[in-house]
């Protein structure tokens, strides 16, 4: 199906999210949006998708003039969204999500295709299944599915209701590589059958492996559109990062860092950490001042278990863990912050920061004794102070009576990280820069490496192997529990850490 959209605007107040976005997508191909957090992408694409409603501005579906107000008109018009968390139904069945949307459809459309039989629908999802090379069982619950797997539904989920555009909405966040090699073969498999695709990502490797043709957006307007295929990928990478920012874009750099001529900062022995479904075991692991430890492998394999423990957050069965000469197991979590042990977790919202509390209410519960008044009353006026001075220094996009929630995840990790203290011994890391642009990642691992000059140590977690391989040190890989001899990140290769992670590093 071909799509046209045509001077697209709206506005939040006196932010223009969109302001006169046209493009075309033809049909059996895959476009690419492009573009920063906060650019506007995501925004145009619920306006297509139903979820927003456009200011002004006109949608064509195969030349014809569509009037989308709300996702039920969308799919009835053959257009369906795939959202970055996807919109499931975690306690219910795999078949139970599948079927969802079905009954809003047949009463649109007045007919009877779309059957509710679930014998039927059982059949259906499982040739849909083996047609895609997925794997998943209509009984299983979504619960325990993966982020890929319940991507791979929705995908299917939305077919089966007769979509013929399908909005990919940064779609490679927090799936391994594995499940992105799954993806793409979709994408290309579903352009191959005619169907057009819309592409949403800030990744350069991602449009450019996928996408046939992009648009870039800055700041709510298309600033160019790129052919793909065919171009020198160097070539290309260096137009469309000057296109996203207006200008080009430098990778921090950090000193090598070693136990050659230093005592261990950090020594782990005999570690035994006891999780939900798996434990978690390392012999001896020894830790340089100013030293990154990249944690490799599936989500869920342990490294998240090594995480809470290094943080008081979960107290290991046995073992010892010493900071600076300072033991730290079975001693409370404010001891680990005496201790200068941060921690930066994956779900900014859920567990780094409060809904409902602006920046400056951060800040306050950051420093209840600032000014001269300790103790039950907090000074405002030095709290403002401060949170101002945060906001600029960490070129936070907010003010600070800004929600936190209405911040972009940019911005929202750049808060989180104006919230450490200024010095640590230790940061523990969850997935620093997923969902994250170029910029806001650079910016983040310049202000950790300039941390890690001053004798920070760095634990993180990523599903990124090319991020692991360039800001680690050295690199533990993580599979089922059990936990590699430390690999040094110059030794090693995209391909061979992949291998490693499937369990080949004996």
């Amino acid at each position: 199906m071909k799509v046209e959209l045509n001077h697209i605007y709206k506005s939040f107040g006196n932010v223009h999210a969109n302001h006169d976005i046209s493009m075309t997508v033809e049909a059996g191909t895959v476009y690419g949006v492009l573009g920063e957090n906060g650019a506007g992408k995501s925004t145009l694409s619920k306006i297509l998708s139903g979820f927003i409603t456009k200011d002004r501005g006109e949608i064509l579906l195969n030349g014809i003039e569509a009037n989308i107000q709300n996702p039920a008109d969308a799919i009835a018009a053959g257009v369906g969204m795939l959202h970055q968390d996807p919109l499931d139904f975690p306690s219910l069945s795999v078949l139970d999500n599948f079927m969802a949307g079905r009954s809003t459809l047949r009463k649109i459309k007045s007919n009877k295709q779309h059957s509710d039989n679930r014998s039927d629908l059982v059949k259906e999802l499982r040739q849909l299944s083996t047609a895609f090379g997925f794997e998943l069982h209509p009984r299983d619950r979504v619960a325990n599915l993966t982020v890929g797997e319940r991507q791979q539904l929705e995908i299917l989920r939305l077919l089966s209701l007769g979509v013929k555009t399908l909005i990919l909405d940064e779609p490679t966040t927090g799936i391994s590589a594995s499940q992105k090699t799954a993806l793409f073969a979709a994408v290309k498999q579903l352009a191959s059958e005619g169907k057009s695709i819309i592409f949403v990502s800030h990744k350069l490797e991602d449009v450019e492996e996928l996408c046939d043709r992009l648009m870039v957006m800055r700041q709510g307007k298309v600033v160019g559109e790129a052919d793909v295929k065919g171009r020198d990928s160097a070539e290309l990478a260096s137009s469309l990062v000057e296109m996203m920012f207006g200008r080009e874009l430098s990778i921090p750099a950090k000193h090598e860092t070693s136990l050659d001529n230093q005592e261990p900062a950090l020594i782990i022995n005999d570690l035994h950490v006891e999780g939900d479904r798996l434990s978690l075991q390392i012999e001896k692991l020894t830790v340089a001042a100013g030293e990154i430890i990249g944690l490799a492998g599936l989500e869920g394999n342990g490294q998240q278990l090594l995480l809470l423990a290094c943080a008081g957050l979960l107290q290991p069965k046995t073992g010892s863990i010493r900071i600076n000469g300072l033991e730290m197991v079975h001693r409370n979590y404010r001891n680990f912050l005496k201790a200068g042990i941060g921690y930066l977790p994956a779900d900014r919202l859920q567990d780094g920061l409060i809904r409902g509390l602006s920046i400056h209410e951060h800040f306050m519960l950051r420093q209840p004794n600032s000014g001269s008044n300790a103790g039950f009353f907090i000074n405002w006026r030095d709290t403002r102070k401060l949170t101002e001075q945060a906001i600029k220094t960490f070129n936070i996009r907010g003010k600070p009576i800004t929600k936190v929630e209405k911040l972009s995840g940019g911005n929202q990790q750049r808060t989180q990280i104006s919230l450490l203290p200024d010095f640590l011994s230790l940061l523990l890391m969850e997935q620093p820069t997923r969902g994250l642009d170029i910029e806001s990642t650079l910016w983040i691992w310049k202000q950790m490496m300039e941390r890690c000059e001053k004798g920070m140590m760095i634990f993180f977690i990523s599903s990124d192997l090319d991020e692991i391989l360039q800001y680690s040190d050295r690199i533990l890989v993580f599979s089922g529990g059990r936990v590699s001899q430390p690999l040094d990140a110059k030794t090693l290769t995209v391909d061979k850490l992949g291998q490693a992670i499937g369990g080949k590093f004996e």
